[in-house]
């Protein structure tokens, strides 16, 4: 019989861990008993139970990290931010707001008498620490019908990011997905218009995804820093104590503010703006190393190393991740070339690229011979795609 481990303690767990360094997490308990549920003094600072926001301190955070653009401007973005978004597509809305989030949020101002504009950030990327995390636990929410209570919420610059729902050690996740997560999303969509990690944990298996992926899409997080860490997962699997569990791992590999950043803004794509992609362990891991050696490729003469990957492990999504990265963080003007051996594989990696929007779908960088090719590796093009044939020469 597997070894029970409450609820309450995965939740405890959880929020002594972020409390505490290297974390450092802000920490918010509201009332979970039902009687409570209208109650607006929550320490939440919500003008509503619909509202998912935390507008108090996404107010602060967003005049910290924008100190020249005026209050009013911030005020109205808050106010944008703070609607209900129940009525809308959520995963539509979804897509709009992670672009916002990755990408600023454009305003118009005046500046010397004259009409510009100017960009409002809404996550600090470049500095972390300058953001504020915040974990609530037990937040009343109000639905469309039903009153819902998120085990655990983490909230960066009082966005609700990241959803996680607890079972005791006996309950398999799959219910989690089935019975909370699924429910959730049908009772208060509105959580899940800012929602980008979804976090299902029984203690003993703790895993990832999307919030409109199916239940076979969601993955372990058990490695923390590297590929090569060995897992021994009948321990991880059979804990007594939530300290060994492989919310641990989840914990540690994940949740440092410069690791969550770092994920929130290069590892999260939609395809054709409608499927929700996230790394998975290895693809953020691998993706990081390749990155290193690109921040030391001088050192390295120009050899970068070998990125190896199994059969279905999303090596395409990992090279789309790899170069947007590149192109996102690393000065330079760089050129990608991805050679394939048969032309299916070819459409698909160059279809996958055009799908989360790395490159537009009438760019030209698929050349059609080996004459082409020569052609577009002398040009400055972004992107190239060819079959390994094309690079021989006609007799």
């Amino acid at each position: 019989m597997r070894n029970f481990i409450s609820e309450d303690n995965i939740e405890q767990a959880i929020l002594e861990k972020l409390k505490a360094d290297p974390f450092n997490y802000d920490i918010l308990i509201c009332n979970a008993n039902p009687s409570k549920r209208d109650d607006l003094n929550d320490g939440t600072g919500r003008s509503s139970k619909k509202e998912c926001v935390l507008p108090g301190i996404m107010l602060h955070s967003l005049k910290c990290i924008n100190p020249t653009i005026s209050e009013d401007k911030i005020k109205e973005i808050v106010k944008t931010l703070r609607q209900d978004y129940t009525g809308t597509d959520i995963i539509d809305t979804n897509y709009k707001i992670y672009r916002q989030i990755r990408n600023n949020i454009k305003i118009t101002v005046r500046k010397n008498g004259k009409e510009d504009f100017d960009f409002v950030k809404l996550i600090d990327f470049e500095n972390p620490e300058n953001n504020t995390f915040t974990v609530v636990s037990q937040m009343w929410i109000q639905g469309k019908v039903y009153y819902r209570r998120p085990d655990i919420l983490i909230f960066v610059n009082g966005m609700p990011l990241m959803f996680i729902e607890l079972k005791n050690s006996i309950v398999k996740i799959e219910e989690a997905y089935n019975k909370n997560l699924k429910d959730y999303i049908r009772d208060i969509p509105n959580l899940f218009a800012f929602n980008q990690i979804c976090v299902l944990s029984n203690g003993l298996e703790t895993k990832l995804g999307a919030f409109n992926a199916t239940y076979d899409y969601f993955f372990e997080w058990l490695k923390v820093d590297s590929e090569k860490e060995i897992l021994d997962r009948e321990a991880i699997y059979s804990s007594e104590t939530i300290k060994d569990s492989s919310v641990r791992y989840f914990v540690d590999g994940l949740l440092n503010k410069d690791r969550l950043i770092d994920y929130l803004e290069n590892f999260i794509l939609f395809e054709n703006q409608r499927i929700k992609i996230i790394a998975k362990n290895h693809q953020y891991l691998g993706v990081n190393n390749l990155m290193e050696s690109v921040e030391n490729r001088k050192e390295l003469n120009g050899k970068l190393g070998v990125f190896w990957h199994t059969q279905g492990s999303g090596k395409s999504y990992s090279m789309v991740m790899f170069a947007r990265k590149v192109k996102r963080k690393v000065a330079g003007n760089f050129s990608f070339l991805i050679i394939t051996d048969r032309e299916d594989l070819d459409t698909q990696i160059h279809k996958n690229f055009v799908r989360t929007e790395v490159i537009g779908p009438k760019e030209e960088c698929q050349p059609k011979d080996s004459k082409q090719l020569r052609e577009f590796l002398t040009s400055n093009k972004a992107f190239i795609f060819t079959l390994i044939h094309k690079f021989r020469y006609d007799k």
